[in-house]
């Protein structure tokens, strides 16, 4: 998905203009980025943590020549999925009781039996 596509879908579910939709989206990667250099994390409690870690210098390898380099070290940007947003990647979704896990076609509620 390309940032036009997103700026369209937000747009789309937001029921705002795709202009509007930009503005919005230029804002949030602003917002993210000033926050990352100011203290090198972002929490967005049930989506993720964005984070700032520091890669160290190593060597690798040129791949057309196989030539020896040096990589110097750099600061680099992570994103950890939540563990709600982790499992809804990978099928799963809470149901508040158990989790259930989503068939493309049905999906099973899972419930304690009642006593």
């Amino acid at each position: 998905m390309t940032k036009a596509d997103l700026v369209g879908v937000i747009a789309k579910v937001a029921g705002i203009t795709k202009d509007k939709a930009a503005k919005a989206l230029d804002a949030y990667e602003e917002t993210v980025t000033k926050e990352l250099k100011k203290t090198g994390k972002l929490v967005l409690v049930g989506f993720g943590t964005f984070s700032v870690v520091k890669r160290k210098a190593r060597e690798g390898r040129n791949p057309q020549t196989g030539k020896a380099i040096k990589i110097p070290a750099k600061k680099v940007v992570k994103f950890k999925a939540g563990g709600e947003e982790s499992r809804k990647i990978q099928g799963w979704q809470d149901s508040g009781r158990q989790s259930k896990k989503i068939n493309h076609s049905v999906i099973i509620q899972l419930r304690p039996p009642h006593f």
